[in-house]
């Protein structure tokens, strides 16, 4: 029988003593900030648990907070530290009130939640990190960008006292410029990574066998597929001769870099040339014809025919301009026929005898339980998860598996597509229990089970393709070997991207963990962290006087939560109030108020019509309305450049809105709190805040009504109000009497009669439906 930890704050008998797991966590709490690298199953909660244990003994009265990017996680997370402590433990999410979150952080010794939960309770000043000896940063290769691990760590250093941060991954990624962020925003100052191979893990880790299964692609496939190619070699040339390529042997990134380049000419040019614009339809013809040839070599006819119907729906020139292709509409035709008659990729016919065989046959046919409570059936039975990259292929192979009587379910994510539903976290959670009880025999999952859920250990894990990044399939294969040893199959077609995603991800992991053991890399970090560290320590003292309430104050709207302004904002000195605005972003006076737009933003908010929306009753609520463009690049999209410059010249004359460019979030912040300090003059006068829009005036009311009628636009409903007076005296109007007004015709008139003097149908309806009882 093996001995187990004993610790005053740990049950007793809960965790097994397993030496590499103490010295990780020895390593932690003498080295200080740590990333700890180390597959799935290996046990990284439990170092988090250990050092847990070792800082809430001795940093008296401390917390720890553990944070992980997902709500099912956090929980997940709560139900562990309950198991192994005998302090009391919660969690906190978004869907919990803010008073009960406050409660359970005033209650609880150890609290695990989700970061943007966290943000918004410290940027609401709710409770702070001063008293929290550990935080636990799980799945810490989030930590870059904007993303809410970045902040906290921040402010957690600025705040805490005695700090200690452990952040934990399965991999940071082999890019070292990224290793090297994360490693920065979390202050890490010692990296150490475990593998299964190490001989103090290998006791304790069961093995997991790779196959990597090929298959090669039927002829029916190669036709299509030459179709497709020929349509891509025409489009390349064009491009090639208008000196936008060098050469037709390009990928994915060359085009992606050859339409930006194109896009920055565009947006440098006062008058772009027209080719120009030809040149960006034709690379989007480009980016959608390799997606195309990438379905039909990885995935199957049946995922590239709805991709192929969803591009005839689009409007955009690229679409029209394939759709009357020559050589791509032969491709889509023949992939319709050949899915009539049922010729699908190879894969889907091979994946489905692995399943088979996995499960067990019998005379040709699966073995099926009869119940989902035969008993022994389901603890033996063995469990699959197949991953694939797109919803369409999962809904080809669940249809395909229950064609042959194998249970399969559908998992992903919550967005929705196509008209069919995303799946809520409440359903997701029911479907991991059916698997895990056994009620399915194989579950199907896009991205979203590779992470951030608690999914069951398996047997087999069977990826229909192979992914080019290092971190998701180590997450992938993280899913089995748990229990016993571990199996993975990989499905490559002969020949195609699969083969080069394939030594992509190989060639990536092994780079990452020669970078991760590299001691130069680690006493750089190392002397950066401290140094950081010392930095931050020194803002918290001079940017944090105790007469908070002689700062400049800053209203800022609720949605503004994951932006990094806020941020910045509570950095300086500035009283942040985060509230739910009616207009604006930010207000920081009676009369002034801010919109802030970031240059993609403000583009979209032209396509997508939001924007004069939005000027107008900026306009309207204040005085001194302020518009605040935040970054470059404001011409590199795909609208043309005199339409933004249209926009513009309109926010600035025909609204009166002042506009103040800005080079970042952190510029942007600076700017809100020089405008603060001007308006505000070092004093905290009382500001209004406007958490509602204006009532309507009395016109705009009597404008309402008058353009709900039928027809009636502003123009003519000014009309009607100017030759009758009143609504009423409309209202009372014969149908000639109306014909008087300029812009009322006869159908018009008659309409707006019709309207007035029609009887209430859902009265009438109701009537019958009492006489009828």
């Amino acid at each position: 029988m093996g001995s187990y930890i004993n610790h005053p704050l740990l049950k007793k008998d809960t965790i097994e003593s397993r030496l590499y797991q103490q010295i990780l966590a020895g390593d932690v709490l003498k080295k200080g900030n740590t990333m700890v690298v180390a597959p799935t199953a290996l046990g990284k909660t439990i170092v988090a648990v250990l050092v847990s244990a070792d800082r809430l003994q001795k940093v008296k009265n401390s917390k720890i907070l553990v944070l992980a990017p997902s709500k099912p996680l956090a929980i997940q997370h709560e139900a562990s530290f309950k198991d192994f402590f005998t302090l009391p433990c919660t969690s906190l999410t978004g869907a919990i009130k803010p008073e009960e979150r406050v409660k359970r952080w005033e209650e609880s010794r150890i609290i695990c939640a989700t970061p943007q939960t966290v943000e918004s309770d410290l940027l609401n000043g709710r409770y702070d990190l001063s008293d929290v000896s550990l935080v636990v940063f799980d799945e810490c290769h989030h930590a870059v960008g904007s993303y809410s691990y970045v902040y906290l760590a921040s402010r957690y250093i600025r705040e805490s006292k005695f700090n200690l941060i452990l952040g934990l991954t399965a991999s940071p990624g082999s890019d070292k410029l990224k290793i090297k962020e994360i490693c920065e925003n979390l202050y890490i100052q010692n990296i150490v990574v475990k593998t299964e191979d190490d001989s103090d893990v290998k006791p304790y880790f069961n093995p997991v066998e790779i196959e990597w299964v090929r298959v090669k692609m039927s002829s029916e496939l190669e036709k299509i597929k030459k179709h497709i190619d020929k349509a891509l070699k025409v489009r390349l040339k064009a491009l090639k001769n208008m000196d936008i390529i060098r050469t037709v042997s390009v990928g994915k990134v060359d085009v992606l870099n050859a339409r930006n380049n194109v896009q920055g000419e565009i947006a440098r040019s006062t008058n772009p040339d027209k080719d120009l614009f030809q040149a960006i339809s034709i690379l989007s013809a480009v980016i959608n014809i390799q997606h195309s040839q990438e379905l039909i070599e990885t995935q199957g006819v049946q995922t590239f025919n709805k991709y192929v119907a969803r591009l005839r729906k689009k409007k955009t020139k690229a679409a029209k301009s394939l759709m009357w292709d020559d050589n791509f509409g032969r491709a889509a035709k023949m992939a319709r026929d050949a899915e009539k008659h049922g010729w699908e990729h190879p894969k889907l016919k091979e994946i489905t005898n692995i399943i088979k065989k996995e499960l067990g046959e019998e005379s040709g046919q699966v073995k099926l339980k009869t119940s989902r409570f035969d008993d022994k059936s389901d603890e033996n039975a063995s469990k699959i998860i197949v991953f694939t990259q797109y919803r369409d292929t999962l809904e080809m192979i669940h249809k395909k598996l229950e064609s042959e009587g194998i249970k399969s379910a559908k998992f992903f994510g919550q967005a929705s597509k196509d008209g069919e539903k995303g799946l809520t976290q409440k359903q997701q959670k029911a479907i991991i229990k059916s698997f895990k009880i056994g009620e399915y025999d194989v579950l199907l999952s896009t991205s979203v089970a590779e992470e951030g859920i608690d999914i069951p250990a398996v047997d087999l894990v069977i990826l229909y393709e192979p992914v080019p990044s290092e971190v998701r399939m180590i997450q992938r294969r993280g899913r089995t070997g748990r229990k016993r040893t571990g199996r993975v199959k990989v499905l490559i077609t002969n020949g195609t991207k699969d083969e080069a995603y394939y030594w992509s991800s190989i060639n990536k992991e092994s780079r990452m963990r020669n970078q991760l053991i590299d001691k130069d890399v680690l006493d750089e970090l190392n002397a950066s962290a401290v140094e950081r560290m010392e930095n931050e320590r020194h803002v918290k003292v001079i940017e944090r006087p105790k007469k908070e309430n002689n700062f400049p104050v800053v209203y800022a709207d609720s949605r503004e939560g994951n932006s990094k302004v806020i941020r910045h904002l509570t950095e300086m000195e500035i009283d942040v109030k985060v509230h739910s605005m009616a207009v604006a972003d930010y207000q920081v006076s009676d009369e002034v108020a801010i919109e802030r737009k970031t240059t993609k933003d403000f583009v979209d908010s032209i396509i997508d019509k939001r924007l004069f929306k939005q000027a107008s009753e900026l306009s309207e609520e204040f005085k001194r309305p302020l518009l605040i463009l935040e970054g470059d690049g404001l011409y590199n999209g795909m609208v043309n450049p005199n339409a933004i410059r249209g926009s513009l010249a309109s926010i600035a004359i025909d609204f009166g809105i002042s506009i103040i460019p800005t080079r970042n979030a952190q510029d942007t912040a600076a700017m809100i709190k020089r405008i603060a300090v001007r308006e505000q003059g070092g004093e905290r006068a009382p500001i209004q805040l406007r958490t509602d829009k204006k009532p309507l005036s009395l016109l705009e009311q009597q404008l309402f009504i008058v353009e709900s009628l039928p027809n009636i636009g502003p123009v003519n409903a000014k009309n009607l109000l100017s030759h009758f007076g009143t609504v009423g005296n409309i209202i009372n109007a014969s149908e000639s009497e109306l014909q008087e007004v300029e812009g009322i015709g006869k159908k018009t008139a008659n309409d707006i009669r019709k309207v007035i003097d029609s009887k209430y149908l859902y009265f009438q309806k109701e009537i019958s439906e009492k006489r009828l009882l």
